[in-house]
């Protein structure tokens, strides 16, 4: 049964790509979901026999391949960590895909998006079960391909392409990481397969790379491979830049990416391969600093965007900035728990963003809003939901995982750790500032709609705010059930899932529990504080924003801008890949050494050389074997004195050849004409 998880969206796939349009759009919709439905169903009775009764299941099917020591099987792992994510994974696509029903309903080409979305649930369900590097590199190269194909699902507009290429090239370099990872790994233990590198791990602690003539040690290094890779993929400082430009896909593929699927895969990585990073301090120290300005950095760069989506955007990569910092600080039951949660009031921000931008004529830039309170009253609530979970507001379900990793960061035993504790506080301030800056702008501000957009202006459909119910409730109620599982002192939920080790955990849960009032109560008054401001500053002082004082334009430019990363990598990065493709790989290369030498040098050859061939070319015998016998003795002249100094044989060679086409060559005649005489060998 539990293998149906992993099959039930593969037929899906295939049966909307291969025959949906027989199946016609209502059909195609009702397959796809009837299969993902099924899907969470058998997610949800995995949940409860693996994780709630603490066994763990171990599927092997078949032999995928075999080359020397690599043996590659097909092989499924079900334990709590799996079955968590998979939970995560099949309810909030099961939630887009109905909800894409009535978004994408007027869509011609509904049912290629479709088949695509069950693409990418497959893929990702693909990911988290993966019992082997290689199988889960399926999954993440799958899921990266799947993205590429529904941010660029309207393949008309240029933005639309020019966004699904750079996500996917975005993404190759840290696929680059997480493949040198793999053969790293697999150089050490000859192997690739989970169980059989966990295990010998005590073993590689003091195993060292030889690059560049410098010893550094292995583990750490493999770590921080994997980490780079982690970085593409959930879209951490220095490859963020793919995460914003991918709202131009439809927004139910944005809510996929951002909540449940894409963008956590580098997380989940991170929790799942935990016990090799706990044998590496540098690497954690480093995924803790990266996390911890990653979650700065984004937090202040949204409060700056005036694109709806793009704003919720900037909030995902903050916030997967709190998760790589917990697993730095190795507290992954909270990383993971916060994943979870996460997914809910994203997912619940991205459809009902989804709900303002399909209400006001597909319109995503924010002054052009607002004044939509009294006209899309259950969107707002919805949105209000959603904005306090994300904020941390008390009680709500962010409150739960957000506030314990700020009390983890300062609580911990870590030089640096005081330092990430003040980045990830102010990012908090800034997701509650652009949070209500956003909620007033679109709801409560004056309206800037057109008069056309205003008479179309309608609240969210019966399927749509279904689906946006669910998500409230989830985004609600969900932290506070979930707690005592994930983070409750004592629980056994994780087993031996996660790399940390138990008693250790619980001492860092104990020391953030018992933390000063003050201290536990900073984020939250901080937080409503700039809250307040935000309200309080577009209500009262919104003019002040639009004053054209030069310091405060460079301020808002610099972070409107992205802190110009997308500047820099332009300007030194991709300029000098353009010319070095230009001006080296094409011109010299390709259209220079390789032409001269290739194909079109030798015919460019032979025809400058077709007068000796005429004159020397005379139909005896005695003349061809001469001209052999010469080449030989050059063959084994040129083998023996040039490869001795320049390890190369292949002058000698190609002179062999040379000879053996003059002998077999046709004799032309040149009048006009050419006409063949005879072969060489027919005399």
């Amino acid at each position: 049964m539990l293998i149906s998880v992993v099959i039930l969206p593969l037929i899906s796939t295939v049966l909307v790509g291969l025959f949906g349009r027989i199946l016609g759009k209502i059909g195609s919709m009702l397959v796809s979901n009837f299969f993902i439905f099924f899907t969470l169903i058998i997610s949800m009775i995995s949940w409860y026999e693996i994780s709630l009764s603490g066994s763990k299941v171990l599927i092997e099917l078949w032999p995928w391949f075999s080359i020397g020591f690599l043996e590659v099987k097909w092989t499924f792992f079900f334990d709590s960590l799996t079955c968590t994510m998979l939970i995560v994974i099949t309810s909030i696509s099961m939630l887009v895909h109905i909800y894409s029903t009535s978004y994408m309903e007027e869509d011609p080409h509904v049912i290629r998006f479709m088949c695509y979305l069950s693409l990418f649930t497959f893929f990702m369900i693909i990911l988290v079960t993966s019992f082997n590097f290689i199988q889960l590199f399926l999954g993440w190269e799958g899921v990266g391909i799947s993205s590429y194909l529904l941010i660029n699902f309207w393949f008309t507009r240029t933005a639309a392409n020019q966004s699904a290429i750079k996500a996917i090239i975005v993404n190759r370099f840290g696929d680059v990481g997480i493949l040198i990872g793999i053969l790293g790994i697999f150089n050490l233990v000859k192997s690739v397969d989970f169980s059989i590198i966990f295990t010998q791990l005590g073993n590689l602690e003091k195993e060292y790379f030889l690059i560049n003539s410098v010893e550094m040690h292995a583990l750490t290094v493999i770590s921080i491979a994997l980490f780079i890779g982690a970085i593409g993929k959930s879209a951490q400082m220095g490859l963020h830049t793919w995460l914003p430009d991918a709202m131009e896909g439809p927004t139910p593929v944005s809510a996929l990416i951002h909540a449940a699927t894409m963008v956590t895969a580098g997380v989940f990585v991170l929790i799942r391969l935990s016990p090799i990073l706990e044998y590496s301090s540098y690497a954690l120290t480093i995924i803790t600093v990266i996390g911890g300005v990653t979650g700065f950095f984004a937090g202040t760069v949204g409060i700056f965007q005036n694109d709806l989506k793009r704003v919720i955007a900037y909030s995902t990569c903050s916030q997967l900035g709190y998760m790589v910092a917990g697993c730095g600080l190795s507290s992954y039951s909270v990383a993971l728990f916060h994943l979870m949660n996460h997914a809910f009031f994203k997912a619940l921000l991205f459809l009902s963003a989804g709900a303002v931008i399909h209400a006001v004529l597909d319109e995503q830039d924010m002054r052009r809003m607002g004044g939509l309170l009294h006209i899309l009253p259950f969107t707002f609530s919805m949105f209000i939901i959603g904005s306090l979970s994300l904020m941390g507001f008390p009680y709500t379900t962010g409150y739960y995982s957000k506030d314990v990793l700020l009390e983890l960061a300062i609580s911990s035993y870590y030089v640096y750790s005081v330092y990430i504790y003040w980045l990830l506080f102010l990012g908090a301030g800034c997701t509650a500032f652009y949070s209500f800056r956003l909620l007033y702008i679109v709801f409560l501000g004056e309206s800037n709609l057109s008069k056309k957009t205003f008479n179309f202006v309608h609240d969210a459909p019966v399927r749509m705010a279904g689906v946006m119910v669910i998500l409230g409730f989830g985004s609600i109620f969900i932290g506070y059930i979930c707690k005592d599982m994930f983070l409750g002192l004592g629980s056994t939920f994780f087993g031996n899932s996660l790399g940390y080790n138990n008693k250790e955990n619980m001492y860092q849960l104990i020391e953030a529990e018992f933390l000063t009032a003050v201290i536990k109560l900073l984020p939250i008054i901080f937080s409503v504080t700039c809250a307040s401001i935000a309200y309080v500053s577009y209500k009262y002082y919104y003019n002040f924003f639009y004053i054209s004082r030069d310091t405060q334009l460079k301020l808002y430019k610099f972070f409107n801008k992205k802190w110009y990363f997308d500047l820099i990598y332009n300007k030194l990065i991709i300029r000098f890949l353009m010319n070095f493709g230009y001006y080296v790989s094409h011109r010299l290369l390709d259209k220079g050494i390789l032409e001269i030498l290739g194909p079109v040098g030798l015919i460019r050859t032979f025809n400058a050389n077709e007068k000796f061939f005429l004159q020397h070319n005379s139909g005896y015998i005695f003349k061809g074997v001469f001209i052999i016998i010469i080449s030989l003795i050059s063959y084994i002249w040129f083998s023996k004195n040039f490869q001795l100094y320049f390890g190369i044989n292949e002058i000698g060679f190609v002179l062999f050849i040379y000879s053996a086409i003059y002998v077999q060559n046709y004799r032309f005649i040149s009048n006009g004409q050419k006409k063949i005489v005879r072969k060489e060998w027919e005399y």
